[in-house]
């Protein structure tokens, strides 16, 4: 943490937070699932927590850390950084439970980390890009008054009403369902045109009028949210009116969290879920030793270099076998795992040949198909523990969340088998006579 947070920085005498107290509030607010208010309020007020933080709650009552503070704090550590120190609380708990000559056994899966963005339609989402024009104009003119836009509540209101009205008519049914969707289609799209047009108008007198950075950085938001409304209302425009259908390459699922993607894993509940899969291998001791987020890869992709991963964590010889579900089969997957671990469980989709149908039949196939389970157990564990839905902004808030989660898991495994042993040790009381 010194070498990622302190490193070509002066000590100047502002407050801020020790690097322990950055710590110990990141993994309280994963394994608690706290927003940053009320991660403020348990830092500032919960006794046992500020005595982690090796704050004394009776020589430092004074001692109160702002919400800024902890915000901008919290922010500091890396993915990089996190998964160096969860390399170092399993091999702390490998060391409390695993035997000197004990292989691992390891289960891997993938499973959606969801973003924080709204179901979204191209009506919407043109929506959300026209209110966003309409709300940085607001700010704008409030340092830099242009004449133009007495009746912005209207088109707030506007734009709102014929949003509704034609998502009520592309859901509704009857004869004349296609003539009224393209009727109010068309309405939407020149209230939006109209707005379109008056924003570009104004942006140019913004750009004579600007002198400060702030403002600055407001004009160039404002060019980003105006390109996605041309981008939305050609979208609706080509789908409703025209009735094409749009390719995946050209569609967005959301105007704040452009990463975001469309993830359906073919589950019997047909459930659509927008993130990110996220890759989980977990050994026999419920450590999860290995994560990663995953952009536009199918699991059969992800095996292989899954492999070479865990080799450069454990090294050779460390591993005696790893399970994976149906997604990850390919021939080649397999053969080149094989050459890496003694015991590869990759079960065949489709048929299956003689020698396929043995090695299936096996009793160390078995035995080891059935423990394979147990990542989804680990999954359930880490949505628990805050990485069910991400609130954090932008692809590298999202890849340092999930990282932040798995950490807080492995700790929380790491204390209760501390635990344990504490229990182990402790002498029986005695019975009553």
């Amino acid at each position: 943490m010194e070498e990622s947070i302190l490193k070509g920085k002066k000590k100047t005498g502002r407050t801020g937070m020790d690097l322990w107290h950055i710590f110990v509030l990141g993994v309280v607010r994963m394994g608690l699932e706290l927003n940053y208010d009320r991660l403020c309020d348990t830092a500032n007020h919960h006794t046992l927590i500020r005595q982690i933080m090796g704050i004394h709650p009776v020589c430092e009552e004074t001692k109160e850390f702002a919400l800024t503070t902890i915000r901008e704090n919290a922010s500091l550590l890396d993915d990089a950084t996190i998964e160096k120190i969860n390399e170092v609380v399993v091999k702390a708990g490998h060391q409390l439970v695993k035997k000197k000559e004990e292989k691992l056994a390891i289960k891997a899966d993938t499973y959606v980390l969801e973003a924080n963005v709204h179901f979204p339609t191209d009506i919407s989402l043109l929506w959300d890009s026209a209110r966003k024009c309409l709300d940085v104009v607001t700010d704008l003119r409030a340092a830099y008054p242009i004449n133009g836009w007495r009746k912005i509540k209207f088109w707030y209101k506007d734009l709102k009403k014929q949003s509704r009205i034609l998502s009520k008519a592309c859901q509704s049914g009857g004869k004349t369902k296609e003539h009224q969707v393209i009727k109010q289609a068309t309405e939407y799209l020149r209230i939006a045109k109209d707005l379109n047009e008056k924003v570009g108008q104004s942006k140019e007198q913004f750009y004579k009028m600007v002198n400060s950075p702030m403002s600055f950085a407001q004009l160039l938001s404002l060019d980003y949210y105006q390109n996605m409304l041309c981008k939305h209302i050609d979208l609706v425009e080509r789908r409703l009116i025209k009735g094409e259908v749009i390719p995946q390459s050209e569609k967005l699922y959301s105007i704040f969290e452009t990463h975001t993607e469309w993830k359906k894993k073919g589950k019997s509940n047909n459930k659509v879920e927008l993130g990110h899969n996220v890759l989980i291998a977990s050994d026999q001791f419920h450590f999860i030793v290995y994560h990663k987020v995953i952009d536009h890869q199918q699991d059969a992709e992800l095996a292989i270099p899954l492999a070479d991963s865990l080799q450069m964590l454990f090294g050779e010889n460390t591993i005696d076998s790893i399970s994976f579900d149906k997604g990850f089969w390919r021939p080649e997957n397999k053969l080149a795992l094989q050459m890496y671990f003694p015991n590869v469980i990759m079960p065949k989709k489709g048929k299956k040949n003689k020698e396929e149908q043995e090695e299936e039949k096996s009793k160390i196939f078995k035995k080891l198909r059935n423990k394979h389970s147990a990542v989804e157990s680990n999954i359930n564990s880490i949505e628990h523990h805050g990485l069910d839905r991400c609130p954090d902004k932008g692809k590298k808030g999202f890849v340092k969340y999930a990282a932040l989660g798995i950490l807080s898991y492995n700790l929380h495994r790491l204390g209760l088998i501390v635990m344990s042993k504490q229990v182990e040790k402790t002498p029986p009381l005695r019975k009553a006579a």
